[in-house]
């Protein structure tokens, strides 16, 4: 796999993109990954950078989005928070991302069994994570279908939460950066919104959050 540059960088649209992203993803999930000089990546990346995906995660050990969609050095900006969250300094990031590096893609990516939706789920309060879990607590309002045991010992209940934090994540990005919007508008960047199951290793995309061009 070569590594990108500029001028590959600049052919890919936000629709490649995702497609870059799927294909990965089914190689990941059918052990089939590209074999890659990492050391040479890492050289040839030592100049510059050309990724085409801005890939918000949660922190969680078991989702490095650079495995799970099987990209090498240089290929994709990964901004990794517990819950996948957005705060100023992280829209900054995908400003620069995208508006300066030239990313054409930008993906929020939840997971299941997150342990910081759990959290949210339990209202858990501790030190500087309350900041961080109120910040997932809009979704699990939102989340009106299950009226029993609305807590983490709900699995159901988690999962359907962890969805609705990305959707809101995807629509608060959108509403909370001019710049991202008006590329978006231009179709010179896409965004969509999407959760790895953790046992399978398989991501699936929100079509409804999807804004690619």
């Amino acid at each position: 796999m070569k590594t990108l540059t500029k001028e590959m960088q600049a052919a890919i649209t936000p629709a490649i993109a995702l497609d870059l992203l799927k294909e990965g993803n089914n190689r990941f999930i059918s052990n089939l990954k590209v074999n890659r000089n990492l050391l040479e990546q890492a050289n040839e990346t030592s100049d510059g950078q050309h990724p085409f995906a801005v890939i918000l995660s949660c922190i969680d050990s078991r989702t490095s989005v650079e495995l799970i969609f099987d990209q090498g050095l240089g290929d994709v900006f990964s901004i990794r928070i517990a819950g996948n969250i957005i705060n100023e300094d992280i829209l900054g990031s995908m400003e620069f991302g995208c508006k300066v590096a030239g990313a054409k893609i930008i993906v929020v990516l939840g997971h299941s069994k997150c342990g910081a939706i759990k959290g949210a789920c339990d209202h858990v309060e501790m030190g500087n994570l309350t900041a961080l879990l109120s910040k997932i607590q809009p979704a699990v309002y939102d989340e009106k279908t299950e009226v029993a045991q609305r807590n983490a010992d709900n699995a159901e209940f988690v999962e359907k939460v962890a969805s609705l934090n990305v959707k809101r994540t995807v629509k608060a990005i959108v509403e909370r950066s001019p710049i991202l919007k008006t590329m978006l508008d231009a179709g010179e960047i896409g965004i969509i919104g999407g959760i790895h199951d953790i046992s399978s290793g398989e991501v699936s995309f929100y079509e409804d959050t999807m804004n690619i061009r």
